[in-house]
């Protein structure tokens, strides 16, 4: 492209890579609501139930930083396709999987391709638009990433409905197929071949990359067995390794960054220290919002013995809430400032407080959609409210010339977040998960299930109440270029 361009084609070509982008990142929790059937259909274990969630999550934060730099580097287009091509054929694989081994190799690498081509919307929304244009593309963006997030566990419900719960689980990757191969399609002959500013010189820290999966993988291991296996030594060990790895990586990155190279993460972005507690604060936060719907599933289903269909009708109100408070969190932001991030933390905070406390209070026999609809609706609202003006804030912490930077590392970092967040979840629920009776009654798995997601539920809320003290990290408004910078969350 010889300049950016405001035309019809423009928006068609948004059109196309924003189907992309929802199937990617509408799995990142519609796959939630078919976790009690794929458990029953691959008599898959409990820490494999972990993996399907956070392998996904942990593939596409590791892709994130390095995709955006090949792409810098060769182009957009193909990157996008190649990606979009390996996740309609990872999603295949999922839905084909005959146990839970197989199925969680499959969403590892589905994640990966979601890492490959979603760094590429941004990009191309630079480059295609200008003005009061680009805010309105990113603003369309910004709604797809609300509606993918929040509806996700409907969609999945509906799904297993029409199709059974022996095997509908298995259209909830089937159904990636038509999308991404029209995608596909439609991006090879829609996608600008062409793009100006591409960098021949970008670097590819391969080894840097590396050390960082290991060591995250190191840690995550443990998290998610751990409980499984009684925490044998291996466990400790596989703690300590990863954390030493991701000092190293930090090292690495400081000596690849003196040598004159690019660093995958750059180490001058951590000279602000507002930026490094933004950094937690978007792992942390992730941490908690994502792993409610992974206990809300496995406790309305396994738990309660309600239909998938009817899980994602519990979840609805938090839905609805994100969908609204998204679309006011803009306006709020130009009145409010930070303020708007307190707010929406502390609804978090209360709304998941509150679902803790009706599991503490109310017998298991009693619980019912309806007195939870005022807990999600508040929370869900919060979320609204905090998951779109958040990376503008943390962005603001840093140098305008580190901004494209920064919005790549914030976002890896939100996805590690669901990655350890589901895995100490996760390990919370079925670590403390004891069923009375041989075999159990209805009763005794309800009570069972309402134990452990109280334990769950509590941990979320923690990580909620954090992230609400980190926010004052942050700076009281946000300047101009974090207008500008690459948003993708869920």
């Amino acid at each position: 492209m010889n300049a950016p361009i405001s035309s019809r084609r423009a928006w068609v070509t948004l059109a196309v890579l924003l189907t992309g982008m929802f199937v990617s990142l509408l799995d990142a929790t519609i796959v939630n609501v078919a976790l009690p059937s794929i458990r029953v259909s691959l008599n898959a274990s409990e820490s494999s139930l972990s993996w399907i969630i956070s392998g996904y999550a942990l593939g596409l934060g590791l892709a994130l930083i390095p995709a955006g730099r090949i792409g810098d580097r060769i182009g957009h287009k193909w990157v996008f396709i190649t990606g979009l091509a390996l996740f309609t054929a990872a999603s295949m694989a999922c839905g084909i999987a005959a146990n839970d081994t197989q199925i969680v190799v499959a969403r590892v690498l589905q994640g990966v391709a979601g890492g490959i081509y979603l760094p590429a919307v941004g990009s191309f929304i630079q480059l295609l638009f200008t003005g009061k244009d680009r805010g309105k593309a990113f603003g369309i963006l910004g709604a797809v990433i609300g509606l993918s997030s929040a509806f996700g566990l409907m969609i999945g419900g509906l799904i297993i409905e029409a199709f059974g719960t022996a095997d509908g689980w298995r259209w909830v990757f089937f159904v990636n197929l038509p999308v991404g191969i029209v995608a596909v399609i439609a991006s090879i002959i829609i996608l600008p071949t062409k793009e100006k500013h591409l960098d021949a010189k970008a670097g590819l820290d391969l080894f840097g990359a590396l050390i960082l999966a290991v060591g995250l993988v190191a840690i995550l291991v443990p998290l998610i067995e751990g409980q499984q296996e009684d925490w044998p030594l291996w466990t400790w060990i596989c703690l300590v390794g990863g954390v030493v790895l991701i000092g190293l990586f930090g090292l690495w990155e400081s000596g690849v960054a003196k040598r004159g190279h690019s660093p995958l993460v750059p180490p001058t972005l951590f000279r602000h220290v507002s930026f490094t507690m933004g950094t937690i604060l978007a792992l942390v936060y992730f941490a908690g919002f994502t792993s409610i719907f992974f206990t809300m599933s496995i406790l309305w289903q396994s738990g309660l013995g309600h239909s998938a269909f009817e899980s994602g009708l519990f979840t609805l109100p938090f839905a609805l809430g994100t969908l609204f408070g998204s679309i006011a969190s803009q306006r709020l932001v130009a009145k409010l400032g930070r303020s708007v991030l307190l707010l929406g933390a502390a609804m978090v905070t209360l709304g998941l407080g509150a679902f803790w406390l009706i599991l503490v209070l109310v017998p298991a026999a009693d619980l019912t959609d309806l007195i939870f609809i005022a807990p999600l609706l508040v929370a869900g609202l919060g979320n609204g409210f905090f998951l779109a003006p958040n990376i503008q804030f943390i962005i603001a912490t840093v140098d305008n010339s580190e901004a494209g930077a920064a919005s790549g590392v914030i976002n890896t970092m939100q996805r590690l977040g669901t990655a350890i967040g589901v895995a100490v979840i996760g390990s919370i629920l079925f670590g403390s998960l004891v069923i009375a009776g041989k075999p159990p009654t209805a009763n005794d798995l309800a009570v069972a299930f309402t134990h452990s997601s109280m334990l769950a539920m509590g941990m979320s809320t923690i990580f909620a109440f954090l992230a609400f003290l980190l926010i004052f990290a942050l700076p009281r408004n946000v300047s101009q270029h974090t207008q500008r910078a690459v948003v993708i969350a869920e």
